[in-house]
Order: C-alpha cells, then sequence, then structure tokens
C-alpha cells in the first residue's frame, strides 16, 4: 500500500482510531494534514509522525462547524495544493438510553459524527475534482449494522453514515472519487474506556466482552489504519459504496 506522494486529511487525528490512521497513512508515505480540536493531542500525533520520518501538519478545528472544515481545506490546500484522501473519522460518543438524553445532548452529538462528515465532504470535493479523483474514508462501526441498547443516538449517527456513503460513491464515482467506509467493532481508545466505565462492574463487562470476540482482544487503532491505509490506496482503487468490517469475527456469530 504506497502513498507515496499523497496528500492525506484525517480529522479527530489526536487519539484513538485517528491517531492510529494518521501513523499508518504517513508510514505508507502519505503527507498528513492532522486535525482536531484539541490542540495538545494533536501536536503529539504530528511529533510522532515526524518523530518516525513522516510528514506532517497540524490544523486545530472543529470539524461539527463549516468554517471548521473550511480551515482544514484551506490549510491543507496551502501547504500541498491538492488534497487525494480524507479519512472523515472526527466522532464522540454517547452513552445511555433515548429517554436519557436532552435534545442538545442529542443534537451535538449528530452536529459532529453525521453533519460534520457531510460538511467536510462538500468543501474537499472541489479539491479532488480538480485533483481528477481521490478516496474518501468514513469510519462508522458495527453499530451501524447492529444495535447496543446504551448507544442509541451513537448507532444511529453510524447507520447514517454508512447510507451517505453509498449515496455519495453512486454520485460521484465517474469523477473517479471513492467513498468507503470502516466499520470497527470494539477498538482500544479512551471511548472504549469511557463506555466501560459506564458499566456496574467496568472489569467484568470488558472480560465478557472480550471473550465474545472470536479472537478474543478488541482491535488497536493501527488495525483500523491498516483498512484505511487499503482503501487509500490505488490497490482499491475499484472499491467504492462498501463497508470494510474490522471487528474480529464478532458479527460473523451467532450468539
Amino acid at each position: 500500500m504506497d502513498l507515496s506522494g499523497k496528500i492525506a486529511v484525517v480529522t479527530g487525528a489526536g487519539q484513538g482510531i485517528g491517531e492510529g490512521s494518521a501513523l499508518r497513512l504517513a508510514e505508507a508515505g502519505a503527507a498528513v494534514v492532522c486535525v482536531d480540536i484539541n490542540p495538545t493531542t494533536l501536536d503529539e500525533t504530528v511529533k510522532m509522525i515526524r518523530g518516525n520520518a513522516g510528514e506532517a501538519v497540524g490544523v486545530s478545528a472543529d470539524v461539527s462547524t463549516r468554517e471548521g472544515n473550511r480551515e482544514w481545506v484551506r490549510r491543507a490546500c496551502a501547504e500541498y495544493g491538492r488534497i487525494d484522501v480524507l479519512h472523515a473519522n472526527a466522532g464522540v460518543t454517547l452513552l445511555g438510553r433515548v429517554e436519557d438524553f436532552s435534545d442538545e445532548t442529542w443534537d451535538h452529538l449528530h452536529d459532529l459524527n453525521l453533519k460534520g462528515v457531510y460538511l467536510g465532504i462538500k468543501e474537499v470535493l472541489p479539491v479532488m475534482r480538480a485533483a481528477g479523483g481521490g478516496s474518501v474514508v468514513i469510519t462508522a462501526s458495527v453499530l451501524g449494522l447492529v444495535g447496543d441498547p446504551d448507544l442509541p443516538a451513537y448507532g444511529a449517527t453510524k447507520g447514517g453514515l454508512r447510507s451517505m456513503c453509498r449515496s455519495l460513491a453512486v454520485a460521484y464515482g465517474p469523477e473517479n472519487i471513492r467513498f468507503n467506509t470502516v466499520c470497527p467493532g470494539d477498538v482500544e481508545t479512551p471511548g472504549l474506556k469511557d463506555y466501560f466505565d459506564f458499566q456496574p462492574d467496568p472489569e467484568a463487562a470488558r472480560r465478557s466482552i472480550t471473550a465474545q470476540y472470536p479472537m478474543r482482544r478488541f482491535a488497536s487503532p493501527r488495525d483500523v489504519g491498516n483498512a484505511v491505509a487499503f482503501l487509500a490506496s490505488d490497490d482499491a482503487s475499484y472499491i467504492t459504496g462498501t463497508d470494510i468490517v474490522v471487528d474480529g469475527g464478532i458479527l460473523a456469530k451467532v450468539y
């Protein structure tokens, strides 16, 4: 998966899946524009990439807003002149049952997880079109395919991303712009820790859920980054409008 000469943008690059993706894309040869609302964690990701002889710049921006998305597009074009790859990854998790949420909390989650992706894609499309094509990889989730009683708002956004991805793939395939999702299961991220901390017995919950995975472990951010790098590369040039499920086999189980 040679990405030498390609310019990639990763949103939510300050930690978790975004960090793992940014590191993996840089390792494959891409120059990476790392985007995150948290400048401290963002700087750490940029430093790690540069420390491994990769090329990266950081952009602190709120991708739930039109202005935030315009800022990272502007910076990427100013630095490199084009954008070949977008990993639209930034998102948050909201734990609880539907009746537990305020309307404002529900709206905030959708503004970042779903609307934020739409805004970023809308801004980057003219840039990719001018470059003759590109690859957009969207972080969805297995919870866009199945349900979790404690994550209805999160699952709703991830299902929406999968559906939007298919429509975009059909619309922009003639312009050589590909759209795919990665759908991870549980990944060792701060969000996963929050999920277990929400349970009555976090350690027992972790053991129980780990045991349900055929591979008996959770994904690492790099596991997801490997799938992102593949979809970003020319090796995936005929793959669009689909999901790559990175779940250690959990959805293959009958019970």
